[in-house]
């Protein structure tokens, strides 16, 4: 099976490949073809309307800890040659032989997006949820919609004439409603994708909930107070707020910080670091997910990894060069976000597992806290934990009942030490819509989120003295 076409005999480049490869523990040739296009609407008209195809390939050669690398967007034989003669053949190798697993689960359909559905409808369905938006109400001042579609095919080459094939497709919108009322304007916001066909944002009902949403959570902040600062309990909405876990506890379980030592649970496999309610997994082989894989960038099938277990850590997301420096095997979070880069560990989809309480429960049980729902972006230090985190959708909670929206919100703390604090985890496990990605060392990845309702006692909550 062949993805990408070239001009030159694959049986003679993975000949050669496998020749040197024979004399590093690790190492491939990444092939790559990505075909992207970006139309987006905005003041009532086209702005603007893009289609690439980009293509290339990386060639890495690995010993220990020291990597080779060269990559060239010239994707022809006379350019991989120089590629091959560039990287010298080592002299020693410290493992005699290399296991690759291959697998013939498909996650996705193996078809190009881009191509299924002619530009002039694509057009048309912006300006039909353009127009439907701004009729909701005499308030809608501003409508953006955006369409992204990606189509990446890979071909990895390693030792042994091992070859790996996979063809991804990615789709995503984004709807953005600005509201104004007595000089006052605000906005919302909603995303929605996965990795398949068009079709499915196309839906009316799918494109008029985000619009709905967009168009909702605009008008709530006009109404929305400032919220006041200082530590109190937090209860989390399911779904996208999961993109607190990715950020503040997620990256620090990614392999290399720990076998650098710089993540604060380096040395917390096996014992406990969260509460007993906290269950989560990094599961790459969900079907038609944002951040699944049927293999990462190395040709590692994808898997369901246990990272934390009913509050006990145990243990890490790898790529294969962590995994042989730590004595473990690669769980499929080997990921790069091009030819032109070398794959890490990264997070694929990552979430937290439902637990035993309705969400009601956590609100009732709540006499005075907040209630986010959605959030907007954050920061985070791998190495201590700390996290700032903005909430764009948040109310309070008085009573055990949810009350007036709040804007402001800023959610700050410590990563493994919010585990400890999580007081109730909800059963309605919900995963994002499809719309994360995720930035490592300058590199971007598409990712997914989720959990179920949280109840946090007691986490430090910026906003107005």
């Amino acid at each position: 099976m062949k993805l990408i076409k070239t001009n030159w005999e694959d049986k003679k480049i993975t000949q050669d490949v496998d020749k040197l490869m024979s004399s590093y523990e690790d190492g491939e040739l990444f092939i790559e073809e990505v075909y992207s296009e970006n139309i987006l609407l905005d003041d009532n008209k086209i702005k603007s309307a893009s289609y690439d195809n980009d293509k290339g390939f990386g060639l890495r050669a690995v010993n220990e800890d020291v990597i080779k690398f060269f990559h060239s967007s010239e994707l022809n034989e006379a350019s991989i040659k120089k590629a091959l003669k560039s990287i010298s053949y080592s002299k020693h190798k410290t493992l005699p032989e290399k296991n690759y697993s291959k697998t013939n689960k498909k996650l996705y359909k193996a078809s190009n997006p881009l191509h299924l559905i002619v530009l002039k409808k694509k057009i048309r369905l912006l300006e039909e949820i353009n127009d439907y938006a701004r009729k909701l109400d005499l308030s809608v001042k501003q409508v953006s919609v955006s369409l992204n579609g990606n189509f990446q095919n890979i071909e990895i080459i390693k030792e042994g004439g091992n070859v790996f094939y996979d063809s991804r497709p990615l789709v995503r919108m984004n709807v953005s409603v600005s509201v104004e009322k007595k000089g006052k304007i605000e906005t919302g916001s909603y995303g929605f994708g996965g990795r398949h066909m068009y079709e499915k944002l196309f839906e009316t009902k799918n494109w008029k909930n985000a619009v709905d949403h967009a168009f909702n959570q605009a008008y709530t902040k006009l109404s929305a107070k400032e919220i006041p600062a200082g530590e109190q309990t937090v209860v989390l909405g399911p779904g996208w707020p999961g993109i607190l876990l990715h950020e503040a506890i997620g990256h620090g379980l990614e392999g290399d910080f720990n076998r650098k030592k710089t993540s604060a649970f380096y040395d917390l496999v096996g014992k406990k670091v969260a509460s007993d309610q906290v269950t989560i997994v990094d599961d790459g082989t969900i079907p038609e997910r944002r951040g699944s894989l049927t293999i990462d960038d190395e040709g590692t099938p994808s898997q369901n990894t246990m990272l934390i277990e009913k509050g006990i850590l145990k243990g890490f997301m790898h790529d294969r060069l962590n995994a042989k420096l730590m004595n473990k095997t690669s769980t499929g979070n080997g990921r790069r976000q091009s030819y032109s880069h070398i794959p890490m560990p990264r997070m694929t989809n990552t979430y937290m597992l439902s637990g035993n309480h309705e969400h009601e429960e956590l609100i009732k049980s709540t006499k005075k806290g907040i209630y986010a729902t959605q959030f907007s972006g954050g920061q985070v230090d791998i190495t201590s934990g700390k996290f700032v985190f903005s909430a764009s959708e948040a109310y309070e909670i008085v009573n055990g009942k949810i009350g007036k929206p709040l804007k402001g919100a800023t959610l700050i703390g410590n990563g493994p030490e919010i585990l400890k604090e999580v007081e109730m985890v909800g059963n309605n496990l919900k995963l994002d819509n499809g719309i994360g990605t995720c930035g490592k060392d300058g590199q971007m990845v598409p990712v997914g989120v989720g959990q179920p309702s949280l109840k946090i006692k007691k986490l430090t909550v910026g906003g107005t003295l």
